[in-house]
């Protein structure tokens, strides 16, 4: 395609949006469409980088590593939501780092009286943390001011994005029935949000293929709890008795967590496949080109930006 083609964009989320602030900054004339704007289930991201439990690894490798370059520039800017925050991941089962982690700074092995009780093994490194309520505000002003337009509205197919000469699918989710795609599930996430009794770092649980996480992200004078991943389930309503189960972890991990107030639950549900996909095909209108970006799963943040100019690459938009 040529600078100045017509790209319709759909979904919102942070997939979406950051593909269209790339090919919109590239010079393609792009409107967006998307039912929620922003997209809920990046709204309800924790979120921090990391490209962990997504394939296929040496692309994800390779997108996790543009977006994290990407993120330190942003968090140059506080109006970006995007800060460098150090803290710990630990594991009560001594499992090895992950290699990601080992290359980000200030990487080391915890001391043993770093960790809470019940952990056998950490490591701290600084990461970005990533505000998602701000940082999906600074994409849309980013992509406004790029000249692209949005529109709220729900899709029966992708054909009824166009006309266009190239749709882009970032619809996360909603590609299990607008591609469709089988191979695409949910699992559902709840994250809650307190107000911070004054921590500074974060700290995660490596738990694995676990359906409940532990985790918390300080993001100012508020401080996001993690978390479910509930295999199957897309399911949005709040789930008290997982909320309490959150809080609880947390708090037996950072005991001030336990007097913090609730502020709001967010629920999304994670689209994941076997492998994140990022391709481009005909569509099944005449002449147009279908690029495919989404099934990122948890990592969707960790990749946005490196899946965002892979798009571009493949559309050919310099």
């Amino acid at each position: 395609m040529t600078a100045g083609e017509r790209v319709v964009v759909v979904g919102a989320g942070v997939a979406g949006l950051t593909t269209a602030v790339v090919l919109a900054e590239a010079g393609a004339s792009v409107r967006v469409i998307a039912e929620q704007v922003p997209g809920v289930t990046s709204l309800a991201a924790g979120a921090m980088w990391g490209p962990y439990l997504v394939e296929p690894k040496g692309k994800v490798d390779q997108w996790g590593q543009r977006s994290l370059e990407i993120f330190r520039e942003l968090a140059e800017d506080p109006g970006t939501g995007v800060r460098l925050t150090s803290g710990i991941e630990a594991s009560r089962t001594a499992e090895a780092p992950p290699d990601w982690a080992t290359t980000l700074p200030g990487f080391r092995p915890c001391e043993r009286e770093e960790l809470p009780a019940g952990f056998t093994a950490g490591y701290r490194f600084t990461v970005p943390l990533i505000d998602m309520p701000t940082y999906l505000d600074y994409l849309l002003r980013r992509l406004h001011a790029a000249g692209a337009t949005v529109e709220q509205r729900r899709l029966s197919s992708l054909a009824a994005a166009g006309p266009a000469p190239v749709i882009v699918n970032c619809a996360g989710l909603g590609a299990r029935y607008l591609v469709p795609d089988p191979d695409l599930r949910p699992i559902r996430g709840q994250h809650v949000v307190v107000t911070n009794p004054g921590l500074t770092e974060f700290f995660s649980e490596d738990t694995g293929l676990s359906p409940d996480l532990l985790c918390f992200y300080p993001h100012g004078d508020t401080v996001v709890l993690g978390g479910t991943a509930i295999d199957g389930e897309d399911e949005l309503d709040a789930d008290d008795k997982a909320a309490a189960g959150v809080l609880a972890r947390c708090a037996e991990v950072e005991p001030r967590l336990a007097q913090a107030r609730v502020l709001e639950h967010r629920i999304g549900a994670r689209p994941t496949r076997a492998a994140v996909r990022v391709e481009a095909e005909r569509g099944e209108v005449s002449g147009t080109v279908v690029l495919h970006n989404y099934g990122h799963g948890g990592a969707g943040v960790t990749l946005a930006w490196g899946c965002a100019e892979e798009s571009r690459k493949l559309l050919s938009v310099q």
